[in-house]
């Protein structure tokens, strides 16, 4: 019986929906008919005086325009009966009532009648109205509630499904979903805004409306979930799309990635939500290079900072490669224990060393070098927080330029083929300590390149990267979980972003370009995006609503940050290479200055003699010094 039920309502619900309001004011009139009949009665004891026939019939005639026109001015006639809360409970309350009151005043102020109509009638008309109003909203969601938990409960759980696409992945989606059984799902419509489009149907399934029309067309079809079978969508296009599923408030998943589709590989085990890199500023970077097997097989390869966000994804994609060796070097103990047994169940067969030392202690280098011999190096040990450094600067020399200048020198001396300094956008015309020290450590890398040939010599360039520890995502995640503010230091600050995958790419990549040896190499990462979309994104992203359940608060610029990064200084030049993306940077200079000569003249030791203000105006001076031999240069050569 319910079954039956439950398909009879699914039959006749799609033209209800569509007249939603016409409905409505049928059924509210209906009701007041009867409230208004019942209110008599109850007057007069069930006992009707014949006088009062009339009255009561040209009375029901004057109310029941005058109850349509006050819900359709309150909006009652278009609240949805599922979602009634308290807030329709009030609007009803004051429609109820200003057509009560507009009705005492026509009916005893304007129309001359014997009888008048009671006003015991009118008020008694005026509590049942709202009553049966109000019970019918609270028993149609009960009974709806109640159908989808019974259809649950009894194992007929198909999921009503809307398919947001309605190209070959939407119909190769429709396809999957037919396959895995009616059963499991109902396809009962498409959303798609290209007007060619409308009204068509793609295997006897209706293209309904546009994202403008998601939420109708959601409710009309009584829809459980949202798919998005749209895996060529941009970012923008892919934000337009989110916003319209939060709006229904249902759940929504993607179908990513337009290979598969292509290949005619689309999979139910594909869809899943939607996450934050999906919608950066641009599409996202995927590099395919054969050669970079070749370059990292059965090779002895050395990470520093192997532990950290990038260092350990280094690991993960070079050990895909079948190294001879990969050496982890860490000065964190625990993060680079997990990183070495996660890579040792994943690659049972890769010959690993992990080292717990510092790239300051140049014994523990020395050893490496001497007992592994590697070939390839890639130096991605640093301190990054921008704040941190400016209230650390020695600490900040000392890794960033001192470290880097260890790692180069006993790379040098061993011989190694190939090395890779891990840079930042930071390290252009640099504003904080943090990045003055890379653009040293650049500087470090450069001068090495003049003066031992044999190693090739690489720097490579990016910006910010999504999900890193301590970076903006996981510290937006942290303030949404514990219910405070999300932190925007500025409206309009922003910042260029990548994947962690896609910043190893580039670093392993870089390192299989002639043009980039000796160079600074940079990946060409679009439009900047700003901080303030990326936390309106994650808290759509995260089913909450900002100003309701979610609040974003502007502190202000940190000491040492910009307001916008850049990738490249005025005097470089970006050329672009044979792989896609990638550029290298070209630089009319002179004779670089000497980082140390700079920093410490005297000797390391005069580091801890040094305050923080010294060193900080030195790192600054230095930074503006090789900015302006560059400019000499390139004014000396025109």
């Amino acid at each position: 019986m319910t079954s039956r039920f439950r398909r009879a309502f699914n039959g006749i619900y799609p033209f209800l929906a569509r007249h939603r309001c016409a409905v409505a004011l049928v059924v509210y009139g209906a009701l007041t008919v009867a409230a208004f009949i019942l209110a008599y009665l109850v007057r007069f004891e069930a006992a009707l005086p014949s006088a009062h026939v009339t009255t009561m019939t040209w009375g029901l005639a004057l109310l029941l325009p005058i109850r349509v026109a006050s819900h359709l001015t309150f909006g009652v006639a278009t609240s949805r009966w599922r979602y009634a809360s308290i807030s329709d409970l009030l609007r009803l309350v004051a429609s109820v009532s200003v057509g009560s009151l507009a009705f005492t005043v026509i009916a005893w102020g304007v129309i001359s009648s014997t009888p008048r109509i009671p006003l015991g009638v009118i008020l008694i008309e005026w509590v049942l109205t709202t009553y049966f109003i109000a019970a019918l909203w609270a028993a149609y969601r009960t009974a709806y509630e109640w159908m989808r938990h019974d259809r649950s409960r009894h194992g007929d759980a198909a999921r009503r499904v809307l398919i947001v696409g309605a190209g070959e992945a939407g119909e190769r989606l429709l396809r999957e979903l037919r396959r895995a059984g009616e059963k499991r799902f109902v396809v009962v419509g498409f959303v798609d805004d290209d007007p060619l489009k409308q009204r068509a149907s793609i295997s006897g399934v209706e293209i309904l409306g546009g994202l403008a029309a998601m939420g109708e067309v959601a409710e009309r079809t009584d829809a459980d979930e949202i798919l998005v079978a749209m895996p060529s969508a941009g970012p923008r296009t892919l934000r337009k799309v989110v916003a319209a599923c939060q709006k229904t408030r249902l759940p929504y998943r993607v179908l990513p990635g337009i290979t598969a589709v292509l290949r005619g590989e689309v999979s139910l085990d594909q869809l899943r939500e939607v996450r934050i890199d999906d919608l950066l500023g641009r599409d996202p970077i995927r590099l395919e290079v054969p050669e970079l097997h070749a370059d990292l097989a059965d090779q002895v390869v050395f990470v520093t900072g192997a532990a950290g966000s990038i260092g350990s994804e280094l690991c993960r994609q070079i050990a895909r490669h079948s190294p001879r060796r990969l050496i982890l070097l860490d000065q964190a103990e625990s993060p680079l224990y997990f990183i070495d047994r996660e890579l040792r169940e994943d690659h049972p067969g890769l010959d690993l060393v992990p080292v717990v030392g510092d790239v300051r202690d140049r014994e523990d280098l020395a050893r490496v070098f001497r007992t592994h011999a590697p070939a390839r190096v890639f130096h991605a040990a640093a301190y990054k927080h921008v704040p941190l450094m400016e209230a650390h600067v020695r600490r900040a020399i000392e890794n960033n330029v001192l470290g880097t200048r260890n790692v180069i020198a006993a790379s040098a001396r061993a011989g190694v083929e190939k090395f890779v300094l891990i840079s930042t956008d930071k390290a252009v015309r640099p504003s904080s300590v943090m990045g003055a020290t890379k653009r040293a450590a650049e500087i470090l890398l450069l001068q090495a390149a003049s003066e031992w040939r044999e190693t090739k010599w690489y720097a490579v360039r990016f910006g910010n990267v999504l999900g890193s520890a301590g970076s903006v995502i996981p510290l937006f995640r942290k303030q949404l979980e514990e219910g405070r503010p999300l932190t925007v230091t500025h409206e309009a600050v922003t910042r260029y972003f990548m994947t962690i995958p896609e910043a190893v790419q580039l670093v392993l990549q870089t390192a299989l370009l002639e043009i980039a040896r000796d160079r600074i190499a940079m990946l060409d990462m679009g439009e900047p995006v700003r901080i303030i979309d990326l936390a309106r994104d994650l808290i759509r992203l995260s089913g909450r609503i900002e100003g309701v359940d979610a609040e974003i608060r502007i502190t202000g610029l940190r000491p040492g940050e910009k307001l916008h990064e850049e990738l490249a200084a005025p005097t470089e030049h970006a050329v672009p290479t044979e792989i896609d993306k990638i550029q290298v940077l070209l630089q009319e200079t002179g004779v670089l200055p000497d980082p140390l000569a700079w920093l410490c003249p005297r000797g390391e030791v005069e580091l801890a003699t040094c305050s923080d203000e010294e060193l900080r105006d030195r790192l600054m001076r230095l930074a503006s010094a090789s900015h302006a031999l560059q400019i000499s240069a390139r004014t000396a050569s025109a």
